[in-house]
């Protein structure tokens, strides 16, 4: 019976798991991995044990890469194969636990300030970029040599935008070259005048201009790749960047050109969806997606407040990465916020695997904070310390007598009037179960309580003293796939 839905049992227990092979021959490793640049870091620092953090596309170079940095820095290198949330994070809780004094990160990053101080030096990877394509492909795209245009790239390829902004210069007059921003050494000051710092990269602007004035010509991606929507590092560009500014990608490999103003648009209107979607909601799920990145404790109690100033149950879960199964397990919960980094929160998510909606921190500002400017008007922030206070994003909460709580507001999804919130205080501890009616009836407040009284079936009955005593028995014996006392057709 069991081979009708799934493999047998004694498949998934024999299967032997495959080592990955090498992914980079050996002698491109020190250009790839930049190893000459990693092993002067390591000496400078005098660290005994190095955490050595890989992607899982990464890990079939692993063993060769910390071979290579033991033999040459004569330190002890230990390899992080598993995070619990993104790989894009600084796995420093990892680092720790194994005793390193000091990270080195491979692949794509976040770039995220970690938690905890810790010395961390980035390896984003060096892809081969055809630059006289790009070059070409850049200049059938921008017509005009004195339009403002912004050079973008994924991380892999950001060695090559300053050779291409060199080949570009000679006719392109306004032309500026963004940076990764790499989180600051421990202890180190941050440069004066500080450049502008968005999208996990630095902008160089002159005095008076701003980034909205420019389009954006960024070189990534691949012509192989079954849906570009799932690049979450494009998919943060194309939700932060200016409306109606021109914004095309190029991949590096054949130059071809794509004009991403549709898909931008499409993303836009998704996230309006969620954000209604979190206005109807009344439970709402918060995910812990991140332990490692700064301020995280304190976006979690922002987002806490948040909910329940407009009137909304929240709870918060700390599942690891989340998955369809885990988040089956809380049907109450009508959506779910994801507390994670910049790449993390905007995640490929396929669609219909989820059975709630999962939205970013900044969609719940949006549907929580009647202060929020409307959709247009509002940038998208990705990076949840943006809502913060001290941010120049933060918009406060309204006080309590403000008219904007009492602002009607119908739903564009079910069509209904929705009621204004109740404002709760910050000291409101939340947990009483029963709240007064003017007529002197008691009713539920717990949205929770309200879903559970409506299910048909609400857990095991005790009926203490109702069932007569009898002896322990054996049970039954096994896996929930196949019991013994079960046959094999």
């Amino acid at each position: 019976m069991e081979s009708m839905f799934s493999s047998p049992a004694e498949a998934a227990l024999q299967r032997e798991a495959g080592v990955p092979g090498l992914l980079t021959p050996l002698p491109d490793l020190d250009r790839v991995y930049e190893l000459e640049r990693v092993a002067g870091f390591i000496r400078d620092l005098g660290c005994e044990r190095v955490a050595l953090q890989f992607p899982d596309q990464l890990l079939g170079d692993a063993v060769a890469v910390a071979a290579r940095l033991e033999e040459t820095t004569g330190s002890k290198m230990f390899i992080l194969g598993d995070t619990a949330y993104g790989s894009c994070c600084m796995d420093v809780l990892g680092a720790e636990q194994a005793g390193a004094q000091a990270l080195i990160h491979f692949g794509p990053a976040c770039l995220s300030p970690p938690a905890r101080p810790l010395p961390v030096a980035f390896v984003l990877g060096q892809r081969s970029v055809a630059l006289e394509l790009c070059v070409k492909a850049f200049e059938a795209q921008n017509p005009d040599p004195k339009a403002p245009v912004v050079l973008l790239s994924e991380p892999a390829c950001a060695h090559a935008l300053e050779a291409l902004a060199t080949l570009l210069r000679p006719r392109y007059l306004d032309l500026l070259v963004s940076s990764p921003a790499f989180p600051l050494p421990v202890g180190s000051l941050s440069p004066e005048p500080k450049p502008l710092e968005r999208f996990g990269r630095y902008f160089p602007l002159a005095p008076g201009r701003r980034l909205e004035e420019y389009g954006a010509f960024y070189m990534g991606g691949s012509e192989a790749s079954p849906d570009p929507d799932l690049d979450p590092d494009l998919s943060r560009l194309l939700l932060g960047w200016a409306p109606g500014r021109p914004f095309f990608s190029c991949c590096p490999d054949t130059g071809k050109t794509q004009d991403e103003g549709a898909r931008a648009g499409r993303l836009r209107a998704r996230r309006r969806y969620l954000v209604e979607r979190a206005r109807d909601a009344r439970v709402v799920g918060l995910l812990a997606g991140t332990l490692g990145v700064a301020q995280h404790r304190e976006a979690l109690a922002h987002l806490r407040n948040l909910t329940q100033a407009a009137g909304k149950r929240s709870y918060v879960l700390a599942l690891g990465r989340p998955t369809p199964a885990k988040l089956a397990n809380f049907p109450e919960v009508d959506v779910f916020v994801l507390l994670a980094c910049p790449l993390g929160a905007l995640a490929p998510q396929l669609s219909g695997s989820f059975f709630r909606p999962i939205l970013a921190p900044c969609e719940l500002e949006a549907a929580c904070n009647p202060a929020w400017p409307p959709p247009g008007l509002a940038p998208h922030l990705t990076h949840y310390a943006d809502l913060l206070p001290g941010s120049p994003f933060h918009v406060p909460l309204p006080p309590p007598e403000s008219e904007l709580w009492e602002t009607p507001d119908v739903s564009l999804i079910t069509g209904a009037l929705r009621p204004p919130p109740a404002w709760k205080s910050s000291n409101d501890s939340g947990s009483l179960a029963l709240t007064p009616r003017p007529q002197l009836e008691l009713a539920e407040s717990s949205p929770a309580a309200s879903f559970l009284s409506s299910r048909s079936w609400q857990g095991l009955e005790p009926r203490l003293g109702q069932t007569p005593v009898t002896e322990a028995v054996s049970g039954r014996r096994g896996i929930a796939i196949a019991y013994e006392d079960e046959g094999s057709g």
